[in-house]
């Protein structure tokens, strides 16, 4: 293949174990306020201890931050769900976008250290291959970082489903988003990118696509949490020379594939934003960008 080397049945059922395994527990977090609490507080917790006793050189300092960073989204989400919090101290609400700035900037930052270190070989328990295709794409999760907006929009439902709604988080902008994220796994996490890189940003798009309208932004962070748990604890489950280990081609070409087109979307999606912002006057925080258009994920679209 292009973009992978030859991918045996084992790993094609594995793929679809793993999205099955991540949109189910998605589902469950949505079902149930003890499972968020298990799952995002209690377990980690304990994990935290297990790690520390880990010697595995697949743990880099990346991992670590991204573990607690997703963990620390969700937890944030759960206030918004379960409580008023956010109602009576609107500035809450901007701890979401905070969030996943910082979740984009972390990559932003180990995709130009990957590049101007010239990662090559055997690195952090994989194989690395770097060039110019890591700086356009930390380019473009810098144009995703500042295309962030709508979060005073932001609400979380009353019904048996408890989600956290961003209505202005405008559906381009989670496929630019996703691309990114897939060309930055493929590029600076290449030991596991078939299942981080694909599997896991399509899992929570299938939800937000499909029976829960305007919930990527906590569709995200919970199979980011899951994964990461995941990862923490059973680091050698995916890495090089597992039976369920996907290469990547180490083609150049592919690399260059993913991350110009990351880029190409965030320049497309930046001007089609800045365009709404100043012919109609909209503003970035409210949540108005996207109203009366396909592109807004609330229950109505608002002319």
């Amino acid at each position: 293949m292009f973009f992978f080397e030859a991918i045996p049945l084992q790993n094609v059922i594995m793929w679809f174990v793993v999205l099955a395994a991540l949109i189910g527990l998605n589902e469950l977090v949505r079902a149930s306020k003890w499972g968020s609490i298990t799952i995002f507080m209690i377990m980690p917790v304990l994990l935290t201890f297990v790690w520390l006793q880990s010697d595995s050189e697949l743990l880099s300092w990346f991992h670590w931050v991204k573990v607690y960073s997703a963990l620390a989204g969700s937890l944030i989400y759960m206030v918004i769900r379960y409580t008023d919090y956010h109602k009576k101290h609107k500035w809450y609400l901007f701890l979401v976008p905070a969030i996943l700035a910082i979740n984009i900037i972390e990559a932003a930052i180990r995709e130009l250290q990957v590049g101007i270190r010239g990662f090559e070989g055997m690195i952090d328990g994989m194989y690395y291959i770097s060039g110019g295709w890591n700086y356009f794409n930390a380019a473009a999760g810098i144009l995703s970082m500042l295309l962030i907006c709508g979060w005073v929009g932001i609400y979380g439902t009353t019904d048996k489903r408890r989600d956290m709604v961003w209505p202005d988080q405008s559906m381009f902008y989670i496929i630019a988003y996703a691309v990114w994220n897939i060309s930055y796994v493929y590029s600076c996490a290449p030991g596991n990118a078939f299942y981080s890189g694909v599997a896991l940003n399509i899992a929570p798009i299938i939800p937000a696509l499909f029976w829960a309208k305007g919930t990527w932004m906590q569709n995200r962070a919970h199979t980011l949490s899951f994964w990461m748990l995941w990862i923490m604890t059973f680091p050698a489950f995916f890495a090089v020379g597992s039976t369920f280990n996907v290469s990547v081609s180490y083609n150049p070409t592919a690399n260059w594939i993913l991350a110009l087109t990351s880029f190409g979307l965030h320049v497309i999606l930046a001007a089609w934003q800045i365009y709404r912002i100043v012919k109609l006057r909209r503003n970035p925080a409210k949540g108005e960008v996207w109203t009366g258009t396909s592109q807004y994920q609330g229950p109505t679209n608002v002319a």
